[in-house]
């Protein structure tokens, strides 16, 4: 087995799949992330045993022809990548390339990309910021996870610049038109599907796993003044669909059997469709950075709703998924101030400044702001494995 760094996010219980390329050769490829290493798995695939179909599925640009391939060839692929890494060091040096070495691009040609609304304390407290002295909660909230439908065509890679957006918004006298002022993010967890659905057919909670393929971190980049003038009496629409960034990891579900947890107690009881039958939650922290500066550390294990739910809801009109749709978990935030998932929050809709080091404040974003969005997780034996990172800078309104 090859020497990995101490305490790596990416060893072997990891095992997350991207696509990279190679500086002067253009052309795209599967690699796994091991250590700080990327390992080049089409040519390692036919150099093996592991079959013509497997080594096809390898040598795609994208990861949809895998995803496509369903749950039994996942869990083939997997077991094939462990005995790869633990075996001889030898035989994996060669396809090994230092991951600053290469370029990581957008691991899924997204299909359909949905975003939710699960964090009750999330939407309690935009709630309480847009609605003072009202019920913070709709009276649907607890009964269906919300969502909305998002652009995928604008979904980007960690790395990419955002150009703040223009757009109107409310004024004084009556709509104006400029750039955001407002701009905002979302920490949150996307979740890659796989396995494909006809229409007119719905998925059980119980059969998730059939259908996600694993988990990657969102950045659902939001304006606020643009959202809050448009969302009247439809959802976001403008104020969300100029950029999505995600990081160049997909984590495969399998590697977060050691992450499930159990979802807080819901109250009201749901409907039948709805209903848990195992742990689905997961044990995710997430860390937010503005500029370097950790702003604030969200814990994904207190998700109202979970994964399959969203599924099951999704398709329970007959509704079809297909590789490479994405569901978006929706900000997520913690009961503490210092778990809030968004600035809107952090700020508390911009009255309360938030503290920067050396005496800098930001209430919402400014041209040249970085956000970093990473996570961690509980691995195999004690380990923990990471998510990447989500990573974007903001340039100014273009004219």
């Amino acid at each position: 087995m090859i020497e990995l760094p101490d305490a790596t996010l990416f060893g072997p219980a990891n095992l997350p799949y991207g696509v990279f390329s190679v500086p002067g050769h253009p052309r795209r490829r599967i690699g796994v992330a091991i250590g700080d290493n990327v390992l080049d798995v089409a040519p390692l695939a036919d150099a093996s045993d592991c079959g013509a179909e497997l080594a096809r599925l390898l040598a795609a640009p994208v990861l949809n022809p895998l995803l496509a391939a369903g749950r039994p060839t996942w869990t083939e692929l997997r077991a094939r990548l462990t005995d790869w890494i633990h075996g001889p060091a030898d035989v994996l040096r060669p396809h090994l390339l230092a991951v600053e070495e290469v370029e990581l691009h957008l691991p899924v040609d997204v299909g359909d990309y949905v975003d939710f609304y699960a964090s009750e304390h999330h939407a309690t407290n935009v709630g309480r910021i847009f609605r003072p002295g009202s019920e913070p909660l709709t009276p649907n909230w607890k009964h269906l996870p919300i969502g909305y439908h998002g652009r995928s065509g604008t979904i980007v890679v960690s790395g990419t610049d955002i150009v703040r957006p223009q757009g109107q918004r409310r004024g004084d006298a009556g709509p104006e038109f400029g750039p955001s002022t407002r701009l905002d993010i979302e920490a949150e967890v996307g979740f890659v599907l796989g396995g494909a659905t006809r229409m007119g057919e719905s998925v059980a909670v119980a059969d998730v796993a059939a259908h996600v393929f694993g988990v990657f971190l969102l950045n659902d980049w939001s304006a606020r003044d643009i959202q809050a003038w448009e969302s009247t009496p439809l959802g976001p629409f403008l104020g969300k669909s100029f950029a999505t960034s995600v990081s160049p990891w997909v984590v495969p579900l399998d590697a977060l059997d050691a992450a499930r947890v159990a979802p807080p107690p819901r109250d009201p009881p749901l409907l039948p469709y709805l209903r848990d039958v195992d742990d689905r939650g997961l044990d995710l922290e997430l860390e937010v950075a503005l500029n370097g500066y950790v702003v604030s550390r969200p814990p994904f294990a207190g998700m109202y709703w979970t994964a399959a739910q969203q599924l099951a809801h999704l398709t329970v009109n007959g509704a079809s998924v297909r590789p490479g749709d994405v569901l978006a978990s929706g900000t997520v935030s913690g009961p503490e101030k210092e778990q809030r998932g968004s600035l809107l929050e952090l700020s508390w809709g911009g009255t309360e400044p938030i503290p920067l080091p050396a005496g800098d404040t930001r209430t919402f974003l400014q041209d040249g702001d970085e956000i970093t969005i990473t996570a961690t997780a509980p691995g195999t034996a004690g380990s923990r494995i990471g998510l990447g990172e989500v990573r974007g800078r903001v340039l100014p309104a273009r004219p």
